[in-house]
């Protein structure tokens, strides 16, 4: 039964942390360049690669389809803390309002 459990457990961890959310930009009838992105820039069919919003995106023959590469923090003291975002690493921290040297505890996340 300890066993089950466990599973149970690893199990629903794991779909937490999976739920990125996605989207699919079809591709323009008769394309056979590439995919263009929303910047104009053309990528290769079968390459991936970052975008600047921090999605991670991949070209098809049929469509570009993109994930966050990111999660949101969702539970934490919004009275006292706020949640910065960093385009470089393309994540978030949480940090108090007014010393945003001190860290705060996030209890759930989303992305």
């Amino acid at each position: 039964m300890k066993t089950i459990l466990a599973c149970l457990l690893v199990l629903a961890i794991s779909v937490t942390l999976s739920n990125a959310a996605c989207f699919l930009q079809p591709l323009k009838p008769g394309v056979s360049d590439g995919c263009l992105d929303s910047n104009g820039e053309l990528h290769e069919f079968g390459s991936s690669w970052r975008s600047a919003d921090c999605n991670d995106c991949s070209c098809s023959r049929d469509a570009i389809s993109c994930c966050s590469s990111f999660v949101t923090p969702v539970d934490y003291d919004k009275e006292k803390c706020v949640s910065i975002f960093n385009k470089e690493t393309c994540t978030y921290k949480v940090v108090e309002k007014n010393d945003h040297s001190k860290e705060c505890p996030v209890r759930g996340w989303v992305g």
